[in-house]
Order: structure tokens, then sequence, then C-alpha cells
């Protein structure tokens, strides 16, 4: 059935979701996209919906330029997880403690650590990240001017979730053991880095007459792209380190509750980053906003909302697909559309069984203001395997 090829684009747009299914909206912005002069090719994810320039759910390979919309603001926004050795049982009835704990250890919604983690105090960490600190610190002072104010404020973010659709999620695999999930980037830092970048491109002669402003491209051998790539690498470390310490934390957290407790090798992906490939045979930059990848053997996670599931998959490292999946279940319906559609007992409804917040605050959460997680997992089946389905049982949100 899948892939299905959009009409009316320069470059081939493979999707992996019916057209019909796609918002009118998100098919212009795949068109416009598609229609770029830089761009080799555009795969379209089974989550895909409307983006801010560029449509989430999107891999885009582009020749020697990078569009910073086709990347979006949280620049390194991803995934981690580690199984441990508990299981259900060992989890008590009443897991609000629990969820008090995690909530005490990683700070949640704007709020910031008092000051910054000392990493070598953390019980458990991700291999690699408890090095390389002062190198990654150091190269600060090589940043957009403008966010050189926000060094501070960028050292106690590490360890911190943020709000949106950012989460911590205690789960259950399909033989009752205990997983801790995590979704978060680059913070605060990240987002200033974009929108700076993103301002710049704007104003670049070659992006003139362009169908949407935000589609603002950098071409290789500018100083204008150099300085981008410099930024974007730091925020994409930014949040790759956020999330290592955040799982550090999570961990201890656990490990003051459950002292014997052992965890596995966490599993790690960004899915709004860029990265260097080869495709059709010829060096790429590849942007992936809303996409993980998806090579042969490597491991993934695909979160659904926090009521439903979400998935640990394996790449099938399929080329027609640039080798990527999708990043999640992907919206069906916008924040302010399920404010107003849902009530509080609908999320308390939808959310039965998961100890998490059940206030108006995430409203805009709501498991039915996402795509059929299932669905999502079931129309990618040639580009991963699924190895484990989580359930929540625990969700922590900013």
């Amino acid at each position: 059935m899948f892939p299905v090829e959009l009409r009316g684009t320069r470059a081939k747009t493979l999707m992996w979701a019916p057209e019909h299914e796609i918002e009118q909206a998100a098919l212009q912005q795949l068109r416009n996209i598609a229609n770029l002069e830089w761009v080799h090719g555009v795969r379209v994810m089974p989550d895909v919906h409307l983006g801010k320039g560029a449509t989430v759910g999107s891999v885009i390979a582009m020749k020697d330029a990078v569009a910073p919309a086709a990347v979006g603001v949280d620049i390194g926004c991803g995934m981690e997880s580690v199984k441990t050795d508990l299981t259900a049982s060992d989890l008590p009835d009443d897991l609000r403690r629990l969820r008090s704990r995690i909530e005490a250890a990683v700070p949640v919604g704007f709020n910031s650590h008092k000051s910054a983690v000392d990493v070598r105090k953390l019980s458990f960490s991700v291999p690699g990240l408890r090095t390389g600190w002062d190198r990654f610190w150091g190269s600060f002072g090589s940043l957009h001017d403008d966010v050189q104010k926000l060094e501070g404020k960028a050292h106690k973010q590490i360890g911190s979730l943020g709000g949106g659709n950012h989460f911590i999620e205690v789960c259950l695999d399909e033989n009752d053991a205990v997983w801790i999930l995590l979704h978060s980037g680059s913070r605060n830092i990240g987002k200033e880095l974009a929108e700076r970048h993103m301002h710049i491109a704007r104003q670049l002669p070659h992006n003139t007459g362009l169908p949407d402003r935000d589609l603002a491209v950098f071409v290789s051998g500018t100083s204008e792209m150099a300085a981008y790539r410099r930024d974007l690498e730091w925020a994409q470390e930014y949040a790759a380190r956020n999330r290592a310490v955040m799982l550090g934390l999570i961990c201890s957290a656990v490990r003051d509750e459950f002292p014997n407790v052992r965890f596995d090798e966490p599993i790690s992906c960004h899915h709004n980053y860029v990265s260097e490939e080869i495709i059709d045979g010829e060096p790429m930059l590849v942007t992936r906003k809303g996409a993980v990848r998806a090579g042969e053997g490597q491991l993934a996670l695909i979160p659904g909302s926090m009521g439903t599931r979400s998935y640990v998959v394996r790449g099938k490292g399929n080329p027609d697909s640039f080798q990527s999946a999708s990043h999640g279940a992907g919206r069906r319906m916008s924040r302010n559309a399920a404010k107003r559609q849902f009530s509080v007992a609908d999320l308390v409804s939808q959310t039965e069984g998961v100890e998490s917040r059940k206030d108006a605050g995430v409203i805009d959460e709501i498991p039915a203001a996402y795509k059929d997680i299932d669905a999502v997992i079931a129309a990618q089946s040639d580009l991963v395997d699924v190895v484990a389905t989580l359930r929540q049982v625990v969700c922590v949100k900013g």
C-alpha cells in the first residue's frame, strides 16, 4: 500500500500516509518544500501534520543547503528510554509517590534547576556523557552573540523537561517489565538559536520569491551556513546531554524507591535534527523534523499519547524512506481545537489507569488530540519492526 507518491512536486515525494488523510495545508507545505531548487527528495511519515514552514513528520534531503524550518525550533528534540529489571509486581498499587519523586528530581514547564546539576553525583548516566562537559560549555562563547547572556540559564536548564508534548513516563511492556521513557529537547537555548537563524535566512537574497518565507535556506560555502551549522550542532548536543542528565536524575529517583533496581543500556534518538548522509549515492544534508532515523538494526522510540501506547522499534534500513520512520502518533488537531472540544472529564476518562495530571492545563495533550498510534505503526511495517510495546502507568508533563 505504501509509499504513495505526491503529485505536483519537482522533487520526488513519497508518503507513508494516504493523501486524503493529510490536511490540505500540510499537503501544500509538502509541495512548497519539494519544489525548492535545492531539494533532492522528500519523504513523508504516517504521523505527518502541519508545522511552521515545513511539515512535522517530514524527511528532506537537500544538496548543499538546509532550511532551518525543516529542523524546527526545538533543535535536537528526541527520546530516551531505559529498561529496568523491575516488573509490574514490584510497583505499589498507588503510584503517586513515584510520580512525586520524579517531579521533585526533574523541573517541568518553565522551571529549571536552582544550580547546574553535578553530573558526577548521578548514580546512573548515559555512557559517554560523563565526559566532554568542559569542551561543550567552552564552545558556548562561539554561539550567536544574542544568546551569550543566556549561558547561566542554559546551565540550569540541563536536566529539565519543558512543557507542551514533552513527558516522562514509567511504562510496562508486554511481559510487564518496567521501562522509563522521556521526551524533551534543547529547551530555551535551542529555540533562541533556531529563531535567530531563521530570521537571518529570510533576509538572504537567494530566498526572495519563496512560496513561504519560513522555507528560507542556507547554502553551503557561506558564512551564514557555517554559523548555523555550528549553532545547530551545539544545540543538538545540548538536547542529547539534557536528556541524558534527566534520565540520570529519574533513575536515581527510581533507585531511591527501589534500591536494588538495575538498568539496561539506554536507547536514545533525535527526531528534530540534521545529519550528513549518502542518499541515492550522493552526499546530502538530511533534515528530519518529527522523524527518526531507522537504519538497519537501529533502535528507535515512537511514542503515542499520554493514555495510549509507545513503541520500541528496530529499523529496517529502507532506502525508499531515506532510512527513516515516524517520531510519534502525530497530532490530528491543534492545541486550541483540543481545548475547545474536550473537558477535564474527557481527560480523566481517556487517561484512566495512568498516574498523571488530570487538569485543564494538559487538555491539549489529551489522547484524542493525537492520531491512532497503532495505525501509525501499522503504516510503516516496511520501515521498522516492533521490539516492545509500552503502556504508561505514570506520566509526568510540564
